[in-house]
């Protein structure tokens, strides 16, 4: 009897001699027969003596299980071929076995001996496969063979086959928890390993197991973070996330200093503005604060452990990786790692990623969102790709209006805003709810912009769609709770839209408003309260509850009006078919209707009901999510998923770092190998190896900029020896195979001292500036010959090469100031003046203008001219610009703080030579001390996003009594916010800050008549702002207009044909937004002043100034 027929019977079906084997209708149960049937080839295949036979049926069988498709009763057949001869056959009953082993265990467990001599086979790959199905079985008796196994394969020759072992330890763990101290063994000799292949899946290892045994990774931390580039992406993301742990707990918080400043100065709170309504004792605790704050960062100024920053420069490169995983794993060690001025290398490749798929943007936006709101700068220059596309999935959009609400600020929130009109047409309504709630944040936020919103929110209560009108009637309602006294129209505008608004909330939110604020309508509210009466059956029951509540406070401040209608509404809700209106409307029958039986509480109604209620706080849902590890599930889901290891806090104390030194044969460790191959050539410092700007995110970039972390001088001498192992080979054969070169060019140097050294009475300073200018000619004549990295190095990375260099010149002259020889004054100044030159003598700063320490008006050639008729110090310091008019002076430092150093500073008005977007500060130094005052130049500059500072050359020596004049550039980003850094001398530190008038923040633009009208008239609506004036009695003429507006703020003037007006032009410095001002005069001094300015925020802040200039 045939299968089929067999099955037939089974079924209770009869078949006849006549019908065919297989049924082929549906309803006849040939679908099961064949079922039935589907395997036998496969069996028989699998029972033959014919490899390839076998091999073909394998092949089928792996491709059912990647299909998804059932193949576990094929299992007995396929274990029996576990001993085939054939390699191909075995390693696809192996893959087979891995995947039913778990299923099967008693089947399996009768093969354990061919797994065991698997285990000895001379291919890798089925040595690897037999671990993998042993370790696959999960059964508690063959523990032991399982962990002896694994202690073999850990010791394997093949990588691949140690790589299997580190993943056979979790099943192994999992299984029996007691063998935890044998698997720690383990891992331990895994760790050590040094392929690339092992890393990823050991340290994946070390993460199950024994998470808390750090002291495993201390000797091999330098060793995981060279490999770190060439360990495979999924290896690469777990190494990086246990390495942040890791660092958490062996390195001090780079940003402790900042942190500390931002507590004592209040950094942000005056960002926000809080209306200014500070006092006078709140400044002085500011003060003290910040006084103490400065004095713990003089005290104990941060250095980066060279470890810390080897850690940082090996992550840097994987930004670029195309595994959005590995970018992601990079952007949360930076965040918790980095110093903040280094973190927003991060940022271009976040913005990246928003380029892949809705799920990868959906993690990424989560974790941006959480970015944004502590290091919102970093992310203001990639606005523009957080703006929301029409195909963006809803909750993509939710979060892109999430980022651009937390980057908000004065400065881009006029484009936002324009922005946020446009997503309010969507028709995605919840979309269109989160857009409202956004404007909502943004009015609580910048206090400037509140007005506007809350009008354009108004404007948004005559939509058609009642749920943007309810939504815009609860954020007015959060934002009226700020200042109601100004706001009684909206009120009222509000409740005549009780009629016709059927959202259950926007109608609670109305009735809570005028109940809140009835004094302000006092004619309207009871007339709400009468509609309202009339529907109160029909209402919701938040509704319900708002019109109580509003009857409530009625009866108390207007009983003759509303007693009755309370009484109504109250006998109402009391046979309300909801227990919490019931309770409700009894509780304030008791309060407000006082009887004999109401207790004390009575007496108190009012103050209960019309207490003053704080405005609500709008905040980002994601404001305290960064204390989960960024990137992590916890993370995403904003709670403690299983498995989650918390994110150490830093220690307050640095732990001993001697315990990451790996001692060699020689029993010499690792790093200080390396630093004494670096003093072989400490001569020549590698610029590009040590330097970097953040600015940009170049694969050959380097993050170890040591002029960002606070060491000052100091970090610069011990950059050197911060190597710690962690230069690429590469690096160092290409430096060694240039020193013969360099050697050449050094000796032609040796004779140019020698004439100099002839004037025995020249100071130390003016040996600098030899060496400077033989260091300047060099480079001109080098510079030919440059290579292309060398040229395209901007100046903020040719600024700390210089930094770096003059420390090593200090350095290495300290150390012969020490040496105990006394050959004779003359001999010793030459040997001074060849070491120095031999240490600056292959810096080679790009040829471009931003590095020459000369300001562009002065040539190279006319430098070198001028030095060699004059001694002072002033000829290489940048040429004083002098003011267009008399401007006004601001002090910078007084002569008591600066223990005689005072310093003065005004906005010249000139353009700035080495960078047209910067706006030029021209600082007089006057030193009034007793003593010389000496390498005065800038540190630790502090600025908002976006914010750059052009620093003045380093001023060598000021003598006692004498003023010297300097010239530094800074952008400030067409905002208001103040660039704040250190003033240093050779002995001190000074924190001062640089503050500009809005009107400062301009260039004069000469434009003629028709082109100002043409300007004018593009920049209408949000984008003018009038105000009527009274002109002061000494500004009525043309002249007086004119010299007081340019005074304010640095236009030009227009031609104009009529007496009556005056009109100016300008452009911001940084942004080039056009700025256009018109005066027109009236009858008695009677004026109009309009402005016209792309930039809400500094079209306001200027109206303010230039109204102050004219009628004072």
């Amino acid at each position: 009897m045939s299968a089929s027929s067999a099955f037939n019977d089974e079924k209770g079906g009869s078949s006849s001699v006549g019908e065919p084997e297989y049924g082929h209708d549906p309803a006849s149960g040939g679908i099961f027969s064949s079922d039935y049937k589907r395997h036998d080839d496969l069996k028989e295949m699998l029972d033959s003596n014919k490899d390839s036979l076998k091999l073909e049926a394998m092949k089928r069988i792996v491709a059912m299980i990647a299909r998804g498709k059932n193949a576990s009763d094929l299992f007995p057949a396929v274990v029996k071929n576990v001993a085939c001869k054939n390699i191909e056959v075995k390693k696809l009953v192996y893959v087979y076995l891995v995947r039913y082993a778990e299923e099967q265990q008693d089947l399996a467990l009768l093969s354990i001996s061919t797994f065991q001599r698997g285990l000895k086979d001379p291919n890798q790959l089925i040595r690897a496969s037999a671990l993998r199905v042993l370790s696959s079985i999960r059964v508690t008796i063959i523990v032991p063979i399982m962990m002896l196994a694994i202690k073999e394969a850990a010791s394997d020759m093949s990588p691949y086959v140690r790589k299997t072992a580190a993943h056979a330890i979790p099943k192994l763990y999992s299984l029996d928890p007691e063998q935890k101290d044998q698997l720690i063994e383990v891992i331990e000799k895994l760790l050590a390993d040094k392929t690339t292949l092992v890393a990823g899946s050991v340290v994946m290892a070390f993460e199950e197991v024994c998470p808390e045994r750090i002291d495993l990774i201390h000797k091999n931390y330098r060793k995981l973070c060279n490999l770190l580039i060439d360990v495979e992406e999924w290896g690469q993301v777990v190494i990086i996330n246990m390495l942040t742990r890791y660092a958490r707990t062996q390195f001090l918080n780079p940003n402790i200093n900042e942190s500390l400043l931002e507590e004592g100065g209040g950094g942000d709170k005056t960002f926000y503005g809080s209306d200014g309504n500070d006092d006078d004792d709140e400044d002085d605790e500011d003060k003290e604060k910040k006084a103490e704050a400065a004095a713990l960062a003089k005290r104990k100024p941060y250095v980066m452990d060279p470890d810390h920053r080897l850690l940082l420069r090996n992550t840097k490169p994987l930004l670029q990786s195309r595994n959005a995983a590995v970018v992601m794993a990079v952007a949360q060690l930076y965040f918790h790692l980095a110093p903040k001025a280094e973190v927003g290398v991060i940022a271009k490749a976040l913005v990246r990623l928003l380029r892949s798929h809705s799920e990868v943007q959906y993690v990424v936006l989560q974790n941006v969102a959480t970015m944004t709101i502590k290091r919102r700068g970093m992310f203001e220059p990639y606005l523009k790709s957080f703006y929301i596309r029409s195909t963006d999935p809803t909750q993509i959009k939710i979060l892109k209006l999430e980022v651009l609400t937390n980057l908000a600020n004065e400065t881009n929130i006029s484009t936002i805003l324009r922005e946020f009109q446009t997503y309010i047409k969507s028709m995605d309504k919840d979309f269109v709810a989160a857009t409202i709630q956004a404007i909502g944040r943004c009015a609580t936020n910048i206090g400037e912009v509140r007005d506007t919103c809350l009008n354009g929110l108004v404007q948004l209560l005559s939509n058609r769609d009642e749920l943007v009108v309810a939504e815009s009637v609860v954020v007015i309602k959060k934002l009226l709770q700020m200042q109601p006294e100004k706001h009684s129209d909206i009120i009222k505008h509000m409740a005549k839209l009780t009629d016709n608004i059927q959202v259950p909330m926007a109608r609670a939110s109305i009735l809570w408003l005028i109940g809140e604020y009835c004094e302000h309508v006092p004619k309207i509210a009871p007339d709400v309260l009468r509609k309202m009466a009339k529907s109160f059956t029909n209402e919701e029951d938040i509704v319900k509850l708002q019109i109580l509540n509003l009857a409530a406070k009625l009866y108390l401040t207007n009983s003759k009006q509303t007693k009755l209608l309370t009484q109504y509404v109250l006998n109402l809700a009391k046979y309300d078919q909801n227990y919490d209106i019931r309770d409700r409307a009894r509780f304030i029958r008791q309060l407000i209707v006082p009887t004999e039986k109401s207790g004390a509480l009575s007496k108190y109604a009012k103050k209960l009901f019309l207490a003053l209620k704080p405005a609500p706080v709008l905040e980002s849902p994601f404001k305290d999510r960064d204390h989960f590890q960024l990137g992590s599930l916890s993370h995403l889901l904003n709670a403690k998923a299983g498995g989650y290891q918390e994110l150490p806090d830093w220690p307050e104390a640095a732990p001993d770092p001697s315990v990451r030194n790996v001692e060699v044969k020689e029993s010499v460790p690792e790093w200080t190998k390396c630093s004494s191959r670096e003093k072989r050539k400490e001569k020549k410092v590698e610029k590009p190896f040590y330097s970097d700007s953040e600015g940009e995110s170049g694969p050959t970039e380097s993050a170890d900029s040591e002029s960002y972390s606070s060491g000052g001088s100091d970090s610069g001498s011990g950059s050197a020896e911060s190597g710690s192992g962690s230069e690429s080979e590469e690096s160092e054969e290409a430096s060694e195979s240039e020193e013969e070169e360099e050697d050449k060019t050094k000796k032609k140097e040796f004779k140019k001292p020698v004439r100099e050294s002839e004037s025995e009475q020249s100071s130390e300073g003016e040996d600098r500036k030899r060496t400077r200018k033989s260091k300047q000619q060099k480079s001109d004549s080098e510079s030919e010959s440059d290579e292309d990295e060398d040229s395209d190095s901007d100046s903020s990375q040719s600024e700390s090469e210089d930094s770096e260099s003059e420390a090593e010149v200090k350095k290495k002259k300290a150390v012969q100031s020490k040496a105990p020889s006394k050959p004779g004054t003359k001999d010793s100044k030459k040997e001074k003046k060849e070491m120095s030159l031999l240490d600056l003598d292959d810096f080679e700063p790009a040829p471009s203008p931003q590095v020459t320490p000369v300001n562009s008006f002065l040539s190279s050639s006319l430098v070198t001219d001028l030095e060699g008729l004059s001694l002072s110090d002033n000829v290489l310091s940048p040429t004083a610009i002098s003011p267009s008019g008399a401007q006004k002076s601001y002090e910078l430092l007084h002569r008591i703080t600066g223990e005689g150093l005072s310093v003065e500073y005004c906005f010249s008005r000139q353009p700035f030579g080495p960078d047209a977007n910067m706006v030029a500060v021209q600082m007089q130094f006057a030193n009034s001390a007793a003593v010389d005052a000496k390498n005065l130049h800038i540190e630790d500059v502090k600025l908002q996003s976006g914010m750059r500072v052009k620093e003045f050359q380093e001023i060598e020596l000021l003598p006692a009594g004498e003023t010297v004049t300097a010239v530094m550039g800074i952008d400030f980003c067409d905002s208001t916010q103040a660039a704040n850094f250190q003033l240093c001398t050779h002995s001190r530190k000074f924190f001062v800050s640089i503050q500009p008038p809005v009107g400062e923040l301009m260039k004069p633009v000469f434009m003629t008549e028709n082109e100002f009208k043409k300007e004018q008239g593009q920049l209408m609506g949000m984008n003018e702002i009038t105000e009527k004036l009274t002109l002061d009695a000494k500004c009525r003429n043309e002249h007086a207009i004119v010299q007081r507006v340019t005074g304010a703020a640095n236009l030009s003037r227009v031609p104009c044909g009529s007496d009556k007006e005056c009109r100016f032009a300008g452009r911001t410095v940084s942004g080039g937004s056009l700025v256009l001002v018109t005066v027109i005069t009236k009858e008695d001094g009677a004026a109009q002043l309009t402005l016209n300015c792309d930039k809400m925020v500094i079209g306001t802040m200027l109206v303010k100034d230039v109204l102050m200039a004219l009628t004072q």
